[in-house]
């Protein structure tokens, strides 16, 4: 099926399952530690066990590797290395090799696998491992690189962008904002570690792992062995977490492989803590530049955006300009992405990556101007709200509610008793401030295909191979297909995560949700004809209650199934509406902190979202993603931070003992709210995504707060109390 008009009234409409607030359909599972991940699948006895080698340098070769005392440990079976793998190639989605060997990437990148009987075994043989190195010299400083300006390289595929004459409107400008900002490397922290099991099967391959996108995953196994994409299955069911670090296989899901190929049985591996932070991906840092021009009358004339951020050669530059190419008015405008070479471990995607980090600069910079101006930050964001794409002015948003989200945040947070002049409330030896920033991520949909099965039971089974890394898409995909064939949640079973279904969006960029629904949608569309046609009734019979009804007659569900099994399968593809249409999800968000006036001990009091994201397909669980993404949001303002050696070039914090996250004692009320929206120009279902807006923003309005409490404007994250202590006036 194809998407290329809005969509009309259809069976989502009723509203009876969609909707809905409803319990996730696979928490049972996952509460009661049945549910069954990566590690800990069943299906392949008497797997050994393999443990990975990580490079002890960021940049070099390996000159030797000895392995003799390794070998002869107890319970060894097999060690694979560069050496004795066999020919290897690169699969697309990763910048740097799976598998060091002769030359070393960056710092972890796996070295060898070691398979025993016992995790034990394996462990102790791994630590005999002996390899040595001839290391260079290598660059692991993005602000050293940015000052060496012919390090820095423009993205072809990501070309900056210009309208009118941006350097003259900003000279001409009355009032204006010039100021720099920065962000750190952070790290996804997932609950869950990268883990596989790998069993072949002759020259077939099953691969049960920790993985959001199963299609890309197939492709770059297949790639990476040299084998036909057919001979590789992947199984995926259930995730905890992943935040963009498992867009991509890892070296678990090769080194298993590869191990199990070595030692001639099932072998599962999970990465260590400290070697996932460096063996993996991770939010690259960020050196922004925002300038502002504004009339006295605070409307935006100018508006530039520079970002500088850094990755391997051959890596991407974080697209921390994104929203700023969207997100207010500016008839003069410029934005530019550089990327310095650097030998540190592979940035690529975290929650929200481009508007996140982006966000925490812009919406800075926009409470600045607003300062300057003389007028309340929310007004400020008002009046430069637009309808349009300020690049391409003749494309309108399909649907902008960011004034709404910031009149509505306003009213339910009590802006209306924040004191414009910093420092001005205290409670006891607290100092007590609020602030706000706008929320914005763009709306992408994907094709996506699922496969329905009706029984004569009436029972419907789904069967896609999308997959649910904690967001809840169990619960909406048996939520679509229950509404689209008339029957309850309990009649409906769905099976996730299996490169043996058909290919759907998969999970990342916040589009899997509407995405993944609107291929259900497609295949209980095929599946209502089937029905129909069996039971002699028109093409537009109603399916309600477990009946079907249409042409004077009436029959079950399971009736139209008597015969045997009705299957259907279909996909929903996109047309050209979006270029038509500028598709984004909005929001604001509205903080309270309060900062110690002696120590500078920052604590969040209150937290309020705001969002504006289309058809709220399930508001339970779309609450607890917003509320998770707000605790992200806090993380990233107050404490997340990858500490670079600048000598060695790794990540020194690489555990979680190390780097910090949010606990349940850091994160007070939090408040979710969602504007009443349809969005009919993205999907049948017309809904947007949701899981990534919630980050977006939230940094910026602690830092925002943490201002209007103290004083102390902190443009480089994360804002820790030394970096208040040293600004902050002696209050008494």
């Amino acid at each position: 099926m194809k998407f290329d008009t809005p969509a009309g009234t259809n069976p989502i409409d009723q509203l009876k399952v969609i909707g809905k607030p409803t319990d996730r359909i696979d928490g049972p599972l996952k509460t009661s530690g049945t549910a069954p991940y990566a590690y800990e699948q069943h299906e392949a006895p008497g797997a050994a066990y393999g443990v990975v080698v990580g490079a002890a340098i960021a940049r070099g070769r390996i000159a030797a590797i000895d392995l003799a005392a390794a070998e002869k440990a107890p319970g060894v079976l097999a060690i694979v290395t560069a050496a004795n793998a066999g020919k290897l190639g690169k699969g697309k989605m990763n910048t740097a090799k799976l598998l060091a060997g002769p030359e070393v990437q960056h710092y972890h990148q796996a070295v060898a696998v070691v398979v025993a009987e016992t995790f034990e075994q394996a462990t102790s043989a791994a630590a005999l491992v002996k390899v040595r190195y001839v290391a260079e010299k290598g660059r692991f400083d993005l602000a050293l690189a940015k000052a060496a300006r012919p390090a820095l390289k423009a993205d072809k595929q990501k070309p900056d962008s210009g309208v009118g004459d941006f350097a003259g409107a900003f000279a001409a400008a009355p009032v204006t904002l010039d100021a720099s900002y920065s962000t750190p490397d952070q790290s996804h922290a997932m609950m869950e570690p990268h883990a596989s099991i790998a069993r072949w099967e002759g020259d077939r391959l099953t691969l049960w792992t920790s993985n959001q996108m199963i299609a890309w995953g197939v492709g770059d196994v297949a790639r990476t062995l040299n084998i036909p994409k057919e001979n590789v299955r992947l199984i995926s069911p259930y995730i905890g977490g992943g935040f963009g670090g498992k867009l991509f296989v890892r070296a678990d899901a090769l080194m298993a492989a590869l191990g199990a190929k070595a030692a001639g049985r099932p072998v599962k591996v999970v990465l260590q803590r400290p070697l996932i932070i460096n063996n993996t991906t991770h939010r690259p840092a960020t050196i922004q530049r925002i300038r502002i021009g504004a009339t006295r009358d605070c409307k935006i004339t100018a508006i530039g955006h520079e970002s500088w951020s850094g990755d391997l050669d051959g890596g991407s530059p974080e697209e921390a300009v994104a929203q700023t190419r969207l997100l207010y008015a500016g008839a003069h405008r410029m934005t530019a992405m550089r990327l310095a070479v650097l030998d540190l471990p592979e940035g690529n995607a975290m929650r929200a990556p481009g508007e996140a980090p982006g966000l925490m600069a812009l919406e800075i910079a926009m409470d600045e101007m607003a300062e300057k101006l003389k007028i309340d930050p929310v007004e400020f964001r008002v009046i430069n709200d637009t309808g349009v794409d300020p690049e391409k002015r003749e494309r309108r948003y399909s649907q902008r509610q960011l004034i709404e989200c910031l009149r509505t945040g306003a009213d339910k947070f009590g802006w209306s008793a924040r004191k414009a002049t910093p420092g001005q409330v205290r409670d006891g030896r607290w100092l007590v401030g609020i602030g706000v920033a706008a929320a914005f991520r763009n709306n992408m949909t994907m094709k996506s295909a699922a496969r329905v099965r009706l029984g004569s039971d009436g029972v419907v089974t789904v069967e896609t191979d999308m997959t649910d890394i904690g967001t809840g898409s169990y619960t909406i995909i048996a939520q679509t297909a229950a509404e689209m064939m008339g029957v309850t949640l309990e009649r409906v079973r769905v099976r996730l995560g299996d490169s043996a279904f058909p290919v759907s969006a998969g999970s990342g960029g916040q589009w899997g949700g509407n995405s993944a629904t609107a291929g259900v949608y497609a295949a209980c569309v095929k599946l209502r004809e089937q029905v129909a046609h069996k039971l002699g009734m028109p093409a537009d019979a109603a399916f309600a209650d477990g009946n079907v009804t249409g042409g004077g007659k009436s029959a079950t569900l399971g009736a139209a199934a008597a015969g045997g099994e009705l299957v259907a399968e279909d996909f929903m593809e996109y047309g050209d509406l979006a270029k038509k249409f500028q598709q984004s999800t909005f929001g604001a968000h509205f903080v309270e902190v309060g900062v110690d006036m002696a120590t500078g001990e920052t604590r969040i009091r209150r937290m309020l979202a705001v969002c504006a994201a289309g058809r709220i397909l399930n508001p339970k669980s779309a609450r607890s993603q917003v509320i998770g993404a707000m605790t992200m949001g806090a993380g990233a303002a107050l404490m997340e931070e990858l500490a670079v050696d600048h000598r060695h070039g790794f990540f020194v914090n690489h555990d979680l003992a190390g780097y910090e996250v949010p606990v349940h004692a850091d994160i007070p009320h939090q408040d979710v709210i969602f504007l009443d929206e349809t969005d009919p120009i993205s999907s049948p279902m017309k809904a947007k995504g949701v899981g990534e807006l919630g980050i977006c923003g939230v940094a910026a309005a602690i830092a925002n707060a943490v201002y209007n409490a103290t004083g102390v404007r902190v443009r480089d994250y994360p804002i820790t109390l030394d970096k208040l202590l040293k600004e902050m006036p002696a209050y008494v």
